[in-house]
């Protein structure tokens, strides 16, 4: 992973408007595991998780539809992510389409672990820990 250094793990966490519950909730499930992590994320995704959670080291950019998905994007170009979490609603019409192909397309050329779902962002996370533990 690309930000393996003193600073620790960072992760991106970015969900969909009809995701962002299932987002905080999965969010919930690890945050034991997430404290050791810096967080950065969309602005109301993280909002809801720095409210829910307000220990966790969350740094809020941008709304997805205002440039946050692009900022996303500079620090995966930049290697400064070590995973992406991102919750997309496959069942909702996506007027941000663009945004999260150019997500994926960034995640694949910087070999990005990321994930779309529950059980694939656990497969990280407990990836992440076995990795911080040895």
């Amino acid at each position: 992973m690309s930000n393996s250094s003193a600073d620790g793990f960072c992760i991106a966490l970015v969900a969909h408007d009809a995701k962002k519950n299932d987002l905080v909730a999965w969010v919930g499930r690890h945050q034991p595991c997430l404290a050791a992590v810096r967080i950065v994320s969309t602005g109301t995704t993280g909002g809801r998780i720095q409210k829910a959670f307000p220990a966790l080291d969350v740094t809020c950019l941008k709304s997805g539809p205002l440039g946050g998905d692009q900022q996303i994007g500079a620090l995966i170009c930049e290697e400064r992510l070590d995973a992406l979490i991102f919750f997309v609603d496959p069942l909702s019409p996506m007027p941000h389409d663009v945004d999260v192909k150019a997500l994926t397309r960034l995640a694949i050329v910087y070999d990005l672990p990321m994930a779309c779902s529950r059980s694939t962002a656990d497969l990280i996370v407990e990836s992440l820990l076995k990795q911080s533990a040895d």
